[in-house]
């Protein structure tokens, strides 16, 4: 047998008498919080894969009952929503692209020190976050741009957020050093190669953390194609979502026909939830690791 030492043991009891009653209570929160997020997503997910009969008699709770893909079926033989999945994942990949560049290109010189009048040029930008012109004054915009009713509409308006250029700016303020930028200023490098070659590299973790709010709120944003898109090849998966939740299952009821009939619109409703919620769920693990570190921006300076 391995005999422990002394030390050792007073170290495993000394560890074990650092938990306080209030890390349990945290954890006991932090518990409840996730089973609120996690409970309801499980709930939808056997709902979409039930029978009809056990749904309808309220008997599917966190565990499908009378497995069956019908509904399934449904949404991949309806023609709109695979069409609008398709066109929905390019507008949130176009979206995100462009809205980082346009973070990173505002960000980097509003960092920079030498920059002259940057505090003016922030508080402009900044501006935009507390006062908007209105819905109104906005639709008219985009009707006299030519942008209603076309997918730009939906990416050009919100790919630009103050919020998201805040957090990328004061991550190369606190995390790459002035003695960088002295470095590559002496090697002769300008100022985009100082941008590629030095601070994007090393602002991996907000760059990806950035990337996720964009694309994640794009994919879940419908408000904006119910204002400005009636071309129904233009609406968005979310878009017809809402539809079909709102209009109690009614949208449901018009997909194909011969599989409709087969699922309830509750059960095809679960099922569109899970078709339109996955795509967005399986980017996150790629990116956990920097996600992790750029929400802990400036937690741990000294």
């Amino acid at each position: 047998m391995t005999r422990i030492s002394p030390d050792r043991k007073a170290g495993m009891f000394k560890g074990i008498r650092r938990v306080h009653v209030s890390d349990f209570v945290i954890a006991f929160i932090i518990l409840l919080l996730s089973l609120t997020c996690i409970i309801p997503f499980l709930h939808v997910a056997a709902k979409s894969i039930s029978s009809n009969t056990a749904v309808m008699s309220k008997q599917v709770y966190l565990w499908p009952k009378s497995l069956n893909f019908n509904a399934y079926e449904a949404v991949f033989k309806d023609g709109q929503l695979t069409h609008s999945m398709i066109y929905t994942i390019w507008m949130t990949l176009l979206f995100t692209v462009i809205g980082m560049i346009i973070t990173i290109l505002a960000a980097y010189p509003l960092a920079r020190r030498e920059l002259k009048g940057r505090s003016i040029f922030a508080f402009i930008l900044m501006f935009t976050m507390y006062f908007s012109a209105g819905l109104i004054p906005e639709y008219l915009l985009y009707r006299d741009l030519h942008l209603i009713n076309s997918m730009w509409v939906l990416v050009l308006p919100l790919s630009f957020s103050p919020y998201n250029m805040l957090i990328m700016r004061s991550f190369i303020r606190s995390t790459i050093p002035d003695s960088l930028y002295e470095a590559a200023n002496l090697d002769g490098a300008s100022h985009f190669q100082i941008l590629f070659k030095v601070v994007l590299p090393l602002s991996k973790p907000i760059l990806a953390t950035l990337a996720l709010f964009y694309a994640v709120g794009r994919w879940n944003a419908y408000a904006d194609a119910k204002y400005y898109i009636t071309t129904k090849s233009l609406q968005p998966l979310q878009y017809l979502l809402s539809n079909m939740v709102l209009n109690s299952g009614q949208e449901a009821m018009s997909l194909s026909e011969a599989s409709a009939a087969e699922s309830t619109p509750e059960v095809l409703q679960s099922a569109v939830v899970m078709f339109a919620t996955i795509p967005i769920i399986l980017v996150y693990p790629f990116v956990q690791k920097y996600f992790v570190q750029g929400t802990m921006i400036g937690a741990v300076k000294g």
